[in-house]
Parts: C-alpha cells; structure tokens; sequence
C-alpha cells in the first residue's frame, strides 16, 4: 500500500520504519505497539516474517488489519537473517526520507522519531543519528559532548576505535537517511558479524552523525538470540580488532593507528590464550577464527608467546583466579535453544 502523503503531516518528512520478524511472538506486540505509539505519525511500518512458525505472522497480520500504515511482508522461504534484513529494506517507500530499524524484540520510546528527524534535518551532511539506549537497567551511547547534536563522521569513528565508546548502537538504535539505504543493492554485509557496526562505519566515512542525547529504545538482549549465545566467548573484544583492522586507517593517522592496534592485540591474545586452555575452546575457535581468516590476518607470534608467559604467571600467582575463570567456564556450558 502507497503510504499516505496528505492530510496535516504533508510537510513533514515520510519515515520508514522496518521490523524483520522470525519467530518473536513473545515480543512483537510490545514492539508494533511501541511504533503506533509514536508522536510523530507521519511513517509507513514494514514487517518482513520470515517463515515464523510461533504465531509472530498473525499477531503482524491483527495490527495492519487495524492500521493501514502496516504493510506485512511474508518470505516463500526462510532466509538467513541478514538476507531478511536486507529484503525488508528493499520494501521502504520511494518518498520517504529516512529510515528506522525496530527489532522484533526491542521497543521505542514514544519520541523516538520525533526527535531523531528533528536532528536528521538540521544538517543535509548527516548521513545516521543515534541516541542512548537502555539495555535493561543500563544506559548505552553516553560519552558525546551533552550540548552537541551533529558530529563529524569521522570524529565520531576515531572516538569509537581510540576511546572504545559506542555510539551508533545496534539496529533499533539508528535513523538512516533513505537515500544512503536505497543507494546500496544490500545494505548490510550478509559475510559480516556485525554488519550493522559496519555499515555505521562506512557511512561515518564521508557524512556527519546526529545525535540525541535521550533514551529513545530499549534493546532486549535474549540468551537465546544469536548474540546471547556467544557472550562468554568475548565476542566484543574481538568485534574492536575487526573494526580497527578494517577502519583503522581510514579514522586514525598511522602512528595512532600502530599504536591501538598493539593494545587491542594484546587484549586480544591474552584472552585468546586464556580461551584456548579452558573449556570452551572448540566454541571459541569456531567463532573467532572464520573471522580473522575472512581478514586475512596473521597472529604475532612475539605477541601470543608473550601472551603465553602472562597467562601462564597469572596462574601461578592468582590460582583464586584460575579457578574463577574455569566456574565461569562451565556455568557457560548451559544449553541454550537457538531461535
């Protein structure tokens, strides 16, 4: 259905928000609600089901009957989820101006779009904005200077690959402009592990980022979604190599680039050798090795012997702390059913 460009809200900016749906029931009408909740009405609402078989299509189906704004996209076949990701996208309207994932399982704040289009058009060179976000009882995004609301993209990047802040949060804490989504024959990287952080990354590259400095969603973090599987396996710490290795030198000059890259490895193989002698060492290396081989990198062999030796002293002289890692080993071993 074409969305409505009429009535009172003609002049203001036509959004598209997008939720990809598999098997979320639990949550999806908390979400939709969230949406229609919204005091900027001026929007389309794509979901894209992907082959749900827990009810999530019907409850999808029971508010666009309610609600013409709601247009329920339903896959022939199950898709990986980045696939989904990107078929949803491709269903926004031509006339809208900007973009707004909502996860099946995350929520927005009733100011949401209000205030993150209020940002977006207050410079043509903002390319996303972002926000902080709750995570249960914790605030995400905080570390920009509080009177500020449009950033250089590229000092946004630095900050993020210097200061480990996180800015752009995760796919229900953004805004795109529509433009920069339809530019892209698939927005997000189907091969990356976190193609959201990267796409943020590359459009930080030649736009500014504008940014509101209020809790505008609240992101669900489930045991059983597929970042909750793997939050013993230290998948963050590996998530900033990645990222510096493959936009380091484009943010950072050469000598802070080296500089960061030295620490972030050290990090890195200290928790690698750490992993590899616990009991979690075939999930570790399943999960962590595809990635750094799709990178082509290489382990310092200097570094993981020194690496080695630290592990190895930390034993002898914290074995309190040993066997900490190792309870914290196997109370991660719990089954934990994949969506």
């Amino acid at each position: 259905m074409k969305p409505d460009v009429g009535g009172a809200d003609a002049g203001i900016p036509l959004v598209s928000v997008v939720t990809p749906i598999y098997n979320t029931a639990s949550y999806l009408a908390e979400c939709i609600e969230s949406v229609l909740a919204q005091t900027c009405k001026r929007f389309e609402y794509v979901v894209a089901d992907n082959c749900s078989t827990d009810g999530s299509l019907e409850i999808a189906k029971h508010y666009s009957a309610r609600d013409q704004r709601i247009r329920v996209i339903s896959n022939s076949e199950h898709l990986p989820a980045t696939d989904n990701f990107n078929r949803a996208l491709g269903f926004i309207s031509r006339e809208s101006r900007y973009t707004k994932l909502v996860l099946a399982d995350d929520w927005l704040y009733p100011e949401c779009l209000e205030r993150m289009v209020g940002v977006a058009d207050a410079a043509g060179s903002i390319g996303l904005v972002s926000s902080y976000t709750l995570t249960r009882d914790r605030v995400w995004g905080v570390g920009l200077p509080y009177n500020v609301s449009v950033f250089s993209g590229r000092e946004v990047g630095r900050r993020q690959l210097l200061d480990e802040g996180f800015f752009v949060g995760s796919p229900s804490t953004v805004l795109y402009r529509s433009d920069l989504v339809r530019a892209r024959p698939a927005f997000f990287d189907r091969e990356s592990r976190h193609p959201d952080t990267e796409v943020a990354y590359e459009i930080l590259r030649t736009h500014d980022m504008g940014f509101v400095h209020q809790v505008l969603s609240y992101i669900r973090i489930d045991p059983g979604s597929t970042s909750g599987r793997v939050r013993d396996l230290n998948p963050l710490l590996l998530d900033r190599l990645i990222a510096l290795l493959k936009y380091g030198p484009d943010f950072l000059e050469p000598e802070e680039f080296r500089r960061r890259l030295r620490h972030i490895e050290r990090m890195y193989y200290r928790t690698y050798v750490t992993q590899f002698l616990g009991l979690n060492r075939s999930r570790f290396l399943e999960y962590h090795r595809p990635a750094l081989k799709r990178l082509g990198y290489r382990f310092s062999k200097p570094l993981m012997f020194r690496a080695a030796l630290e592990e190895a002293a930390d034993c002898v002289l914290n074995p309190k702390k040993r066997i900490a890692r190792l309870r914290t080993s196997l109370g991660s071993r719990t089954d934990k059913s994949p969506r």
